[in-house]
This record gives structure tokens, C-alpha cells and sequence, in this order.
């Protein structure tokens, strides 16, 4: 071993210059290598096996884990909630109430009876009460927000369905505004008030078609009717979802093709705005589930824009109609009766003989339809769970022709049908 040792000691020492020159040379190679290799990277961009945790961070990528990109995220909800919160209002609610007034009568029978019998220092008192006039005093609160610059406010109606109070619009800046109630839905859950003023920030409508779950959405209200423009982030949960939405007084809707939602969504929140990441509307807050953590209910934006549209153009709800009355069909109703399909609406009279199945000279009546057809599809929307007939009716504009894909006497046929303006109730 030692003689190994001294003869390598003897070949470093006569090939010094050598060795030196080859490890240079080495060095200087694996230096150029790296170089085009970078310049390589640089335009080509990291192959997706060496592609650091960073590169991969906020990237749009599809068929691999990616995570986000938690500060701009947070970044833009900051942005979003700033830029909505001008166009965010409260709602108050105020109306005259009776003063009731206490007091206790000394001797009912107004005969001194008792003071006779049992002496004057005896007071036998029963309690009364009585009105003693009313006082105007707040009853209730909830949002809405501006979609105009002159002053439109969108809100729930179940927020403005009291007609005998009245309503002030509460801005995040202090000022109070006397509102008037334009249109209230007697179908869908929306209403539509007007401030006079000008120049008011205002939100715009997003296209809540093409939402998906798992999408961020802000929601911004005046929670418990106390805590003004408070903010809440979540995600989608769901979509074309139905729900039976209650109040306090026992009113209850049916509610169709809702979006779901974790987003935090307290009593006072209704009437308020949920927002994408864009800041635009894709839905307003309607309900919360009771009893459950972190379910939440917005109607899509796209069924209120419409009718939005319609006041802003007519002054008041001017809402398409078909003219049928129908059952939904489902795997049950199919089994039990025989239908041909577990889904659709199947034409059918109400519960009396006035209720008929078709009206007459409706547009319906006009093109043919009878009862017992079973409506299949509008406008190549097929009518299962979550798209109803109404809904998707509701989505249309007066005036507008629609392609009907039916179930007819046997057959299956499509006809086209002109919509026409909705009878007031």
C-alpha cells in the first residue's frame, strides 16, 4: 500500500501541468453545458420532470396536482371586495308600530266591592293594556346592490314584500336614500327598487352558465341586518340546485336552478350580491340552510338579469309564458303511469276543472299542444332534475321563438313556439 501511495505521489508530481489542464477543461465544458441548457429552459420553458414547486405554482395545466397561488388569490378577493363595496347597500326596514301602553284597573267591578269588603287599605289590581297611538320603528333589515348608475337597486322581494313599510337604501359611506319599490316577482324571489340620485357605483352581471364547482366566489351583505357590507369567500358547491325557501312567518317557495354555495351567508345577507373573481354578479344571496354548517343558496345570475332587463326597458316585469300547466316526470311518476321517459314535463290539468291544462289562445293552445304531451326538451335543453320548464321559460324574452321537442300521441316531433307577454294575476 505504501508503495502504491508513493508512486501516485510520483505521478501527480510529473504530470501536475497536466492534470491541472484536464480539470480546467472539464470545468469549462460543464460550465458551457449548463449555459445552453439554460438558454434552452429559458425558451422552451421546464420539462414537467424537473419543473421546480414555484414553476408549477398558479399554472393552468390539465392531468396534474397544482396548487394555487394563495397571495394573488387573496389579492384579487381584496381588490373585488374594495371595488363592489360603493355599489353594496342596506336595506332598512321601517314601519309604524302600536305603542302599548301598561296599566292596572283598581276595581273592575266599579262599585268599590272591594274596598268595602276587604277595606281601603286592600288594592286589588288587575293589569291592562292598551294602544296609546303607533311610532314608526325599525323592523328588519337586508341588501341589495346597485346595477345602475341612476339608481336601481336589485334585492330579494321576501326583503320587500311588506306594504305597508317602507324602505331606506343604507350606503357603506353613511347616506341614506328613500327607496321606492319598482317590481317585485311573484314567481322568483327578486325585486327591484329605485333611489333618486345619480352617478352611483353599480356591479354588472357575470354569465352564471358556464360556473363550475369549485370556483371562487365572494359573498357581500349586511349580515344579521347589523354588520354592514361584511365579506365572505368560499367556493361553488353546486349548481341547478332546487330548494324550498322559508321565512320566519311560515311563507315558503319553491326555489329552481340555485347555486350552492360555502360562502358564509347569514340572515341579512339576502338580497345581496355573490361575486366571481372578476367581481362580477353571478348570483343573489336567497337562503341558508338551517341546521347545517356552511350551505348556502344564490340565485343564478342569468334568471335575474332577465328580469332586470325587463324594468329597465317596460317599467315593470314583463315575464314570457307558455301557457301550460305540467308535472315534472320522474323515475316514480314513469313507473307508476307507464310513461315512455323518467324525465320532462308531461302536460296535465290542476287540481280543479278550472285549472286547465292548456289556456286557451296561449301561445301553446296556438301551436297545437294538448294534454298529455310531454314536453322533452327546449331549445335542445333537455328537461331533467335542475331544468325545469318554468326555469328555462323564465330565461326567455317576450316575443322570442322557441323550439319544443316533444312527445306527441306516440311520436316524437318538434314545433316552434312564439312566446307571448304573461297575463298579470
Amino acid at each position: 500500500m505504501n508503495n502504491f501511495l508513493r508512486t501516485l505521489r510520483t505521478v501527480i508530481k510529473n504530470n501536475r501541468t497536466a492534470i491541472i489542464a484536464s480539470f480546467v477543461t472539464s470545468a469549462l465544458t460543464v460550465l458551457i453545458l449548463m449555459a445552453l441548457a439554460g438558454v434552452y429552459l429559458a425558451a422552451n420553458g421546464w420539462p414537467d420532470w424537473l419543473a421546480p414547486v414555484e414553476a408549477l405554482r398558479g399554472a393552468n395545466q390539465t392531468g396534474g396536482a397544482v396548487t394555487r397561488d394563495s397571495a394573488t388569490e387573496e389579492s384579487r378577493v381584496i381588490q373585488v371586495a374594495e371595488q363592489a363595496d360603493p355599489a353594496v347597500v342596506s336595506i332598512v326596514i321601517t314601519k309604524d308600530v302600536p305603542i302599548i301602553e301598561r296599566y292596572h284597573e283598581n276595581d273592575p267591578f266599579g262599585d268599590g266591592f272591594f274596598n268595602d269588603f276587604f277595606g281601603n287599605g286592600f288594592d286589588l289590581r288587575i293589569p291592562r293594556q292598551r294602544q296609546n297611538g303607533t311610532e314608526k320603528r325599525e323592523v328588519g333589515g337586508g341588501s341589495g346592490f346597485f346595477i345602475s348608475a341612476d339608481g336601481l337597486v336589485v334585492t330579494n322581494r321576501h326583503v320587500v314584500d311588506d306594504d305597508k313599510a317602507d324602505y331606506t337604501i343604507l350606503t357603506n359611506d353613511g347616506k341614506k336614500y328613500d327607496a321606492e319599490v319598482l317590481a317585485k316577482d311573484t314567481a322568483l324571489d327578486v325585486a327591484v327598487l329605485k333611489v333618486d340620485g345619480k352617478n352611483f357605483k353599480y356591479l354588472q352581471f357575470g354569465n352564471s352558465d358556464i360556473l363550475k364547482p369549485g370556483q371562487t366566489v365572494i359573498a357581500i351583505g349586511n349580515a344579521l341586518a347589523e354588520f354592514r357590507n361584511s365579506v365572505s369567500v368560499g367556493v361553488v358547491s353546486g349548481l341547478s340546485r332546487s330548494i324550498t325557501a322559508g321565512d320566519a312567518f311560515g311563507k315558503s317557495e319553491q326555489l329552481e336552478g340555485v347555486i350552492q354555495t360555502d360562502a358564509a351567508i347569514n340572515p341579512g345577507n339576502s338580497g345581496g350580491p355573490l361575486l366571481d373573481i372578476k367581481g362580477q354578479v353571478i348570483g343573489i344571496n336567497v337562503a341558508v340552510e338551517r341546521g347545517a354548517e356552511n350551505i348556502g343558496f344564490a340565485l343564478a345570475a342569468n334568471t335575474v338579469k332577465s328580469i332586470v332587463d325587463s324594468v329597465q326597458k317596460h317599467g315593470e316585469i314583463v315575464r314570457p309564458y307558455l301557457g301550460v300547466r305540467y308535472v315534472q316526470i320522474t323515475e316514480s311518476l314513469k313507473k307508476k303511469n307507464n310513461l315512455i321517459v323518467d324525465y320532462g314535463a308531461l302536460i296535465q290539468r290542476g287540481e280543479t276543472a278550472e285549472d286547465l291544462a292548456i289556456i286557451p289562445g296561449s301561445p301553446a293552445d296556438k301551436a297545437g299542444l294538448v294534454e298529455n304531451d310531454i314536453i322533452l326538451a327546449v331549445d335542445d335543453v333537455k328537461l331533467e332534475l335542475g331544468k325545469s320548464l318554468a326555469a328555462i321559460i323564465r330565461q326567455k324574452t317576450v316575443g322570442q321563438t322557441i323550439r319544443l321537442k316533444i312527445w306527441h300521441r306516440g311520436q316524437e316531433k318538434e314545433i316552434n313556439v312564439k312566446l307571448e307577454k304573461a297575463p298579470k294575476e
